[in-house]
């Protein structure tokens, strides 16, 4: 059917009138002594930065429980050996933001659990890329390619941008090559999508398909500021609801990731809610926005900065905080150890405070510090409501936790079917176990075991 469909469209192009085909051909430039508008000036310009990602994986199988069962194998001829992988693959786009070190960003999702990475740029070369570091939680990565003669985008600036202003996406959607779209701004600050940790998303109508992941979103001046990142589709298509991470919230995860190799979040130590005008009311303060402590976590930044409850945070380095989750992308953004001003009520009296943010995790070495099962592997806590548990932060190639399975973003939630919250209930549980260890985590949505011998 979908052959057929092509066919159709050539045959009408075929059969179109000479004249008409003239006429389209034969259209002047200028009009009445002025030019006919066109955004093809800009993306000539701005084509060379975007590139085309393709990648190579391996992941682990989880098996139907019966197939443990001989008797089950037998009667469906299955194999004594099952497969414990199959091979992935991917497709994406990326914008080169630092052309002398050959730096791309992309998203997170595109490169994940990549074993081979292939950029191919707007010229027609296609060269191999290695991982500098990505940050799960915002999906961001970046990237190096060893190619020179490389084109950097210019950079703009989300914070300027109002809804209406008219954008352009490029990327490789669906693996077609690169393809421009364009259309408005939707709406700024989109969040509780559960799409990613921390959100704060450009709303565009531009076609955003798959594929457009990791490609660039600009101005009309050709800057970049977005990473296209995600769409509303029921079928998996565009219908005209796409969102970018803004190149604001993109720069300042970039340079972290590139000096580091990951980044290293600040934490404040404080569970956080909405303010109300109800509770502005009750609180006797005069303000519309802000986000009001519910509760100071013991030994946090927080409680080293004197924060109660009932105290309403109302702006960070001098701007301003609209809410919560506002409050939680500020400071998710600010690195761990830097030093911030936050303006707050107390009592219905305005003040400021300097904080110094502490680490928001608490990592530890390669894993065989803890057990020689888990070699290769960095882990660090991560307490996050239900999805209290371990978190796999790092995996070395060809590891032994790596050959097990074990990949990056990983969450252990028990070890031999004893439940672990944290890396001290791990050094419990495998200081009883030397043989081997059973590993059930979490990863994304699903689930799966892992045995470690």
């Amino acid at each position: 059917m979908l052959s057929s469909y092509w066919v159709r469209i050539f045959l009408f192009v075929v059969v179109l009138p000479l004249s008409a085909v003239r006429v389209q051909a034969g259209l002047p430039a200028i009009v009445d002594g002025a030019p006919l508008p066109s955004l093809a000036p800009m993306v000539e310009t701005v084509l060379p930065a975007v590139v085309n990602i393709s990648t190579r994986g391996r992941v682990s199988m989880r098996e139907n429980p019966l197939m443990q069962d001989p008797f089950f194998r037998r009667f469906f001829g299955a194999p004594e050996t099952q497969p414990r992988e199959r091979q992935t693959s991917s497709l994406g786009s990326g914008v080169i933001i630092d052309a002398a070190a050959g730096h791309v960003v992309t998203n997170q999702h595109v490169i994940g659990n990549a074993d081979e990475i292939t950029v191919r740029l707007h010229d027609g070369r296609s060269v191999q890329a290695e991982v500098i570091g990505s940050d799960p939680n915002a999906d961001i990565a970046v990237i190096k390619i060893p190619a020179q003669g490389l084109t950097a985008i210019d950079l703009g600036n989300s914070d300027r941008l109002r809804v209406g202003d008219f954008v352009v996406a490029i990327g490789n959607p669906f693996g077609l090559g690169q393809t421009v779209t364009s259309g408005i701004v939707s709406a700024l600050g989109r969040s509780g999508l559960g799409i990613e940790d921390y959100e704060d998303f450009i709303q565009t109508d531009a076609s955003i398909n798959p594929g457009n992941s990791g490609g660039a979103l600009v101005n009309l001046r050709g800057e970049l500021i977005g990473v296209n990142t995600a769409i509303v589709g029921p079928s998996g298509g565009n219908v005209g609801i796409g969102f970018a991470i803004p190149i604001n919230m993109v720069l300042a995860l970039t340079r972290q990731i590139v000096e580091f190799g990951e980044v290293r979040r600040g934490r404040l130590g404080v569970v956080i809610q909405d303010l109300t005008r109800d509770l502005a009311e009750a609180f006797g303060i005069d303000a519309e926005h802000g986000a009001v402590i519910a509760q100071v976590m013991p030994d946090s930044a927080a409680a080293d900065a004197g924060f109660k409850e009932a105290d309403v945070i109302t702006a960070v380095n001098e701007r301003p905080v609209k809410g919560a989750t506002d409050l939680r992308n500020i400071i998710g953004l600010s690195r761990s150890d830097e030093e911030v001003e936050i303006e707050y009520f107390r009592n219905g009296q305005q003040t400021r405070v300097r904080v110094k943010l502490r680490p928001a995790d608490v990592t530890i070495g390669l894993g065989e510090k803890i057990s020689q099962h888990l070699t290769g592997a960095t882990l660090a806590d991560s307490e996050d409501g239900e999805l209290a548990g371990v978190r796999v932060t790092e995996v070395e190639a060809r590891s032994p936790a790596w050959k097990a399975g074990l990949r990056k973003n990983d969450l252990i939630v028990s070890i031999n079917r004893e439940r672990v919250k944290n890396i001290d209930d791990i050094r419990q549980v495998v200081s009883k176990h030397s043989a081997g260890v059973l590993l059930q985590i979490k990863r994304g949505d699903s689930a799966l075991f892992l045995a470690i011998r």
